[in-house]
């Protein structure tokens, strides 16, 4: 499409209506460890890390792509190997200053991957600067290689209050919501197009569920 229809204003549009999609509509989320080059000590000769040092895991809004696992047969019987996909926004990732690395961990349920491939996957509207999407390829890490504790929703076969999300707030480009520190940003909103939703951000829980029928505030049922 040429530039001279798809300006700034229309790229801020998609890149807003994409983060709408998946932080207001979907609610997955990854949770990215990234190696502290500070941290890691680097061999003088080698020029390797033989022990990776990760900073804290960074919360991460996508859509996940799960795929049939591989099943691996070996002498104490048959594994199963998960592959993901997650698709992440590349101007959250902007304005947020995350850069996606081969060789960094992520977490899904209670399966860790490490990232095997992080392309940017899609332009807007054949403009090369502007980034829709990247595709981050992930395979199950092996056991040992990363450990550390489970962030998020893992599986309702766990009898553990955190295994199931039971909420779910939108962000909708406001500064903070009920979690905490959004760092969202609408740029149709911040450079004066539109204004701030006025209902602010929405949410899906059990608040108001007196009958214990698994309602949702969202819409008002009771």
């Amino acid at each position: 499409m040429g530039r001279l229809f798809i300006t700034q204003r229309e790229i801020n549009f998609i890149n807003d209506i994409s983060k709408e999609v998946i932080k207001d509509v979907i609610g997955q989320k990854i949770y990215y460890f990234p190696i502290s080059e500070i941290k890691s000590k680097v061999h003088d000769i080698y020029e390797e890390s033989p022990e990776k040092i990760f900073d804290n895991p960074i919360e991460i809004d996508c859509l996940v792509k799960y795929t049939e696992p591989e099943i691996r047969t070996n002498q104490f019987g048959f594994e199963k190997y998960f592959s993901v996909e997650a698709y992440i926004q590349s101007k959250d990732l902007l304005d947020k200053g995350i850069e996606i690395l081969e060789g960094d961990f992520f977490s899904y349920g209670s399966i860790f991957f490490e990232v095997t491939q992080a392309p940017a996957s899609e332009i807007i509207m054949g403009q090369i600067e502007h980034g829709r999407f990247i595709t981050v390829k992930g395979k199950q890490s092996r056991k040992g290689q990363f450990v550390s504790r489970v962030f998020g929703p893992t599986s309702d076969r766990y009898n553990d209050s955190d295994a199931v999300q039971d909420t779910f707030v939108q962000q909708r480009g406001q500064e903070n919501n009920k979690l905490g520190k959004t760092a969202d940003v609408r740029d149709l909103q911040k450079n004066g197009v539109l204004e701030k939703p006025i209902s602010g951000a929405k949410e899906v829980s059990k608040d108001g569920d007196t009958t214990n029928r698994g309602s949702s505030t969202f819409y008002g049922d009771e």
